[in-house]
């Protein structure tokens, strides 16, 4: 884990059906973020096109690059002139008829560190990511680095070792999954970041707008608090059309939390960059008041790998 503080910035905007001006604008947020100080900047879900799963439309795979890749070429060459690490979640090719919701990790000296790829894929209306994404692997060979014998028993979940902090990657709808937290914060994470494209069917907005935001955030903030990390969330914002649906409000209110729970920075429902200083020592601290982790059962937890325990 890392000694020294450093600074976050995650990147809560909107985008358009001009894939070239959404990723210059991207771009121009990075450079922004950068001047505010951020060492490590985290972008939102599949950042650089609209969110295209709100139906099944085949034509759409044509909106997925390879990693690397023409957007990966860039922003590996802005990292590199700001110094800075990329978190770069996009839709990705990986092979014909493999397409994965991914994130690419970029350090400061612009070398690709490797991709995170969705492990939990959802499927509601709307939101019909099963029919466009092949989950993450449980287990891959080239997920094994550093990290050392540990990562080869850690499914899909990874933990990068960047120049600024020792960074965990998770996308969108792995956020409501403890385990995926739990196991990324035990493979040494500073920090979980989840980028994430998440938002209100118009029609429920009155009754269940308020509840959603406050369960999507309560259960990251438990996270950062069970697992005494840092936590960034990302999210997008804007009304997305889709023909014949009321189409997606994307609710921003993008946050920061610390090992405590508490909010460094929060946005509301418009294009805004936070900032936040994060200081690993809080880490230490938070877990030698709070050691959820030491007091682990760790020899009573088969039953959860079993899909259901009920009758």
């Amino acid at each position: 884990m890392s000694a020294s503080p450093f600074t976050v910035g995650i990147i809560q905007d909107r985008a358009s059906d001009d894939t070239a001006a959404t990723v210059s604008a991207t771009v121009d947020r990075v450079r922004q973020a950068a001047v505010q100080g951020a060492q490590i900047i985290c972008l939102k879900e599949l950042f650089n096109a609209p969110y295209f799963c709100k139906s099944q439309k085949c034509e759409r795979f044509d909106i997925a690059e390879p990693i690397p890749g023409p957007t990966t070429d860039r922003m590996q060459a802005l990292a590199k002139e700001l110094a800075v690490v990329l978190i770069v979640p996009l839709f990705e090719r990986q092979a014909r008829g493999i397409y994965r919701n991914s994130a690419a990790i970029i350090d400061a000296d612009g070398s690709l560190l490797g991709v995170y790829r969705k492990m939990h894929i959802p499927d509601d209306p709307l939101f019909n990511e099963k029919y466009y994404f092949t989950p993450g692997d449980a287990a891959n060979d080239d997920r094994i680095d550093a990290i050392g014998q540990v990562a080869k028993q850690a499914s899909g979940f990874r933990v990068w070792k960047t120049r600024y902090a020792d960074i965990g990657v998770l996308i969108c709808w792995d956020q409501w999954y403890p385990e995926a937290a739990r196991i990324t914060s035990l493979l040494g994470a500073d920090i979980l970041f989840y980028p994430t494209a998440i938002g209100w069917h118009p029609s429920e907005k009155a009754e269940f707008g308020e509840a959603q935001v406050d369960a999507w955030r309560t259960m990251q903030r438990a996270h950062a608090i069970a697992n005494g990390v840092y936590v960034a969330s990302p999210n997008r914002v804007g009304h997305e059309d889709e023909p014949g649906t009321n189409g997606i409000e994307f609710f921003g209110n993008s946050f920061i939390a610390d090992p405590f729970g508490r909010i460094l920075a929060e946005a509301g429902t418009d294009e805004q960059i936070l900032i936040a200083r994060c200081d690993p020592k809080l880490i230490e601290d938070t877990r030698r008041n709070w050691p959820f982790l030491r007091d682990r059962r760790i020899d009573a937890y088969a039953p959860i790998l079993s899909r259901y325990l009920g009758a």
